[in-house]
């Protein structure tokens, strides 16, 4: 894109109760930080009718749509250390909390994303078009985006803060959606090498050929990616090797491309904590791992006290892990029909194997170890089809998609002994064989199908209306091969989802959207989450009665520029209906089976927002900030006890966000620093569980040196994350979300990464 477009400040309600009041004049002086910054730029200049001064695109925003989207180029992912998700580079954009405990952001026991108050499972994510299901651990319909696709090979992320458009290919973007596209292959021959070292000998390595031009409009290029890591605290690694092929071939002005990536990943855990566990073994307490000997120690005093002592049982564990070996691929074409009629067609496949690892002290090796290798394992083979067909009638753009997938998930628990007290024998970094124990396995299938039509109608030069709708149909089945019976159908349909936007463009300097739009979330079909996670008793109970979650999203804004910075501010209203909860019992490592009920409604108004200024022509600034208030409607009861959670905060919501980064570049020479403030947030339903607030400061140094004989751009690269070594909460659900944890024993919290360097080289050949 040439022209430098905007990025969101969303105002809201004004009303507030007076418990928020801190709250709210933090987030007045953040605004007026925000707005004062940009309008002192060129105050002359705010209203002015002539063109406008490019400036840096430090955040591309979607000038001319009726709703908000802001899009994160690839290069401000190459501004992070080697191997970053992609997740971690929008987490500046207002109303997103991201978290993670390593630097990465790429360790997805603890990868945490929610928006406006909406978490990963109420989000909807994909590549290239295709579905990547709702990116949690124990994913039933997808795959996290960083065993995807290597982070140098996304050319941009689009995040809509809403519902997102009708195309997307999810059945949970209740809230927000955000979209990865890959890179194009080059033109050119050419390789690229980026080689990383940092701390905890952190290594990653990437390798890309491409192939240029040649036959007849053919381009690919072939890239490796191989990372690994020892935890920054504990014993064990975490390694990821990723292979990804893609190709196109020009057809006439359309266009056939082939994608394909095959990723393997296996991270060795870290513990969960509690506050209470920190407060007596501190912030580095781990796993017994390596020491096999006060492993099997503390499993004895578990085992004799019946697995009732807390301590011995559930401080640490032996060891954990999480490995997914998985292939996804696709084959797609756009195609002209006429100068008016346009479609594309694209199939996808999608394989996966993965274990869950946990050393538990519950249950002992027959004969051997007074501990075993627990398991949850997984195993997905899906496919689908996404298609579009688009025809241009001038002040029309009409078109009409569909998405069907076919998806199978078989998910087991099993367990694997070890044979002697005296050493280990078993490799968490591998997958396990030969089990001695199956307490269950499922085979669930899902099937798929959405459609959708919508316009944009050009009304005159300066309005344009976007309108249409989708209907969504989901079938869940559950076939018991061991265990618990729970063989049954639950399915999900709404075959009218509107969704309506309009853009006016009040000025060159101005325009005014607004947008409205309905969705729903189907079931999970999963073993450990949905209505099949429940008893038998329980999944028949609630199979006829149970309602899939809805929500309506409104949100209205105005983006505004000036010579040399650009804004938005806006406000949003999210209704969030027939919440489901799944309500459990007792530590959440020992997989206590949840009874799902729907629980209520919630209601989320906030103000968001950002600037971008180009201080100079080496110097920019971009700042963000959002505040929401995400409040549940309906208390709810267990039994017959009544949990009183109306008028409490969302969990993981923080009330404020505050991001604000800045750039320099003069020569060859870059550098950047940003700053990340997080609010309070909550862990428990009853808001008596929380983390304090912190703010985290990163760094980046670089140098270009240019072409030095067959390098081309070689570049080297420092990255310094949490320079003040900051000891903070990260991810606070790891074990889920509580009622209540007066005592802080609740053991569902990661720590954040401690100060953490990387140095970069990079090159072209």
């Amino acid at each position: 894109m040439s022209q430098k477009q905007f990025v969101c400040l969303n105002l809201a309600d004004q009303q507030r109760h007076e418990s928020h009041g801190v709250h709210a004049s933090r987030l007045v002086v953040a605004i007026n930080s925000i707005l004062l910054s940009g309008l002192f730029v060129a105050p002359a200049s705010f209203g002015q009718q002539g063109p406008m001064t490019t400036i840096e695109e430090v955040v591309v925003l979607g000038r001319g749509e009726s709703r908000q989207v802001q899009v994160i180029s690839a290069a401000q992912i190459d501004r992070r250390p080697a191997g970053t998700s992609p997740l971690k580079a929008i987490e500046k954009m207002p109303g997103v909390n991201f978290q993670s405990a390593d630097p990465y952001g790429a360790y997805e026991w603890s990868a945490r994303i929610s928006i406006r108050g909406f978490d990963r499972t109420r989000l909807g994510f994909t590549l290239d078009g295709v579905p990547l299901g709702d990116m949690t651990y124990g994913n039933h319909n997808g795959l996290h985006i960083s065993r995807a696709i290597a982070s140098e090979l996304v050319d941009r992320v689009e995040l809509s803060q809403g519902s997102g458009s009708l195309d997307t290919a999810s059945t949970s973007n209740l809230g927000g959606t955000v979209k990865f596209f890959s890179a194009e292959p080059s033109e050119e021959f050419g390789v690229g090498v980026n080689q990383m070292l940092g701390s905890d000998s952190a290594q990653n390595t990437y390798l890309v050929l491409n192939t240029g031009e040649f036959g007849e409009g053919t381009r690919g290029y072939l890239a490796i990616s191989d990372s690994n890591t020892e935890k920054w605290k504990g014993g064990g690694d975490q390694e990821h090797r990723k292979y990804t092929l893609k190709a196109t071939q020009a057809i006439g002005d359309g266009k056939v491309t082939f994608f394909y990536n095959d990723s393997d990943r296996a991270e060795i855990d870290y513990q969960d904590l509690s506050k209470e566990i920190v407060s007596r073994r501190g912030w580095d307490w781990d796993n017994w791992f390596p020491n096999w000997n006060a492993a099997v120690a503390a499993a004895d005093v578990c085992q004799a006290s019946g697995g009732n002592d807390a301590i011995a049982c559930d401080d640490a564990y032996w060891n954990a892990s999480g490995l997914r070996q998985d292939v996804m691929w696709y084959l797609g074409g756009e195609m002209p029909i006429s100068d008016t009629l346009s479609a594309s067609l694209k199939y996808y496949a999608h394989e996966n194997d993965g274990q869950g690892l946990w050393g538990t002290p519950y249950v002992s090796a027959p004969g051997g170890a007074p501990l075993s290798i627990r398991t949850t394992e997984y195993d997905i083979e899906r496919d689908g089809w996404v298609g579009s067909v688009n025809l241009d009638l001038s002040s029309h753009q009409l078109s009409a998609g569909f998405w069907i997938e076919n998806n199978d998930f078989n998910q087991a628990r099993r367990f694997y002994a070890e044979p002697s007290r005296t050493a280990p024998t078993r490799n968490f970094l591998n997958m396990q064989s030969n089990p001695f124990r199956t307490d269950w396995e499922y085979d669930f299938t899902t099937e798929t199908t959405m459609f959708y039509v919508q316009d944009a109608w050009q009304i005159n030069d300066a309005v344009r209306m976007d309108i249409g709708v989708r209907a969504i149909e989901s079938e869940n089945k559950a076939l018991t091969l061991v265990g618990p019976v729970k063989t049954g159908t639950i399915k999900a349909d709404d075959s009218f989802l509107p969704q309506i936007g309009i853009n006016w463009t009040l000025s060159d300097s101005m325009e005014w959207f607004a947008s409205a739009a309905e969705n729903i979330r189907t079931f999970a079909s999963s073993g450990t989450s949905g209505p099949f996670s429940t008893t038998s008793a329980g999944f028949n109970a609630v199979k006829d009665t149970l309602q899939p979650e809805t929500s309506v999203n409104l949100e209205t804004g105005l983006r505004f520029r000036g010579t040399g910075y650009d804004g938005l501010i806006a406000a949003y209203s999210v209704r969030f209906e027939d919440r489901l909860l799944g309500i459990t019992s007792g530590p959440g490592i020992l997989g206590n089976l949840p009874i799902l009920a729907n629980v209520g409604s919630v209601t989320t108004r906030g103000l968001e927002g950002a600037i971008n200024w180009q201080v100079s022509d080496q110097l920019s600034w971009f700042t963000s900030a959002a505040w929401t208030d995400s409040e549940y409607n309906d208390n709810y009861t267990t039994g017959t006890r009544v949990v009183a959670v109306e008028g409490k905060q969302v969990t993981d919501t923080p009330e404020l966000l505050l991001k604000s980064e800045v750039s320099y570049e003069v020569g060859n020479f870059f550098a950047r620093v940003d700053l990340n403030f997080t609010d309070e947030r909550y862990y428990t339903y009853l808001n008596t569980g929380s983390v304090d607030d912190y703010t985290l400061l990163n760094g980046t140094l670089g140098y270009n040196f240019g072409d030095m004989g067959v390098l081309r751009g070689l570049t080297l690269q420092l990255d310094i994350t949490n320079i003040t070594d900051e000891d903070y909460y990260s991810t606070i659900d790891s074990n889920g979300f509580g009622e209540s944890d007066p005592a802080g024993t609740r053991q569902t919290l990661l720590r954040g990464a401690p100060q953490q360097w990387f140095l970069s080289a990079k090159a072209r050949f």
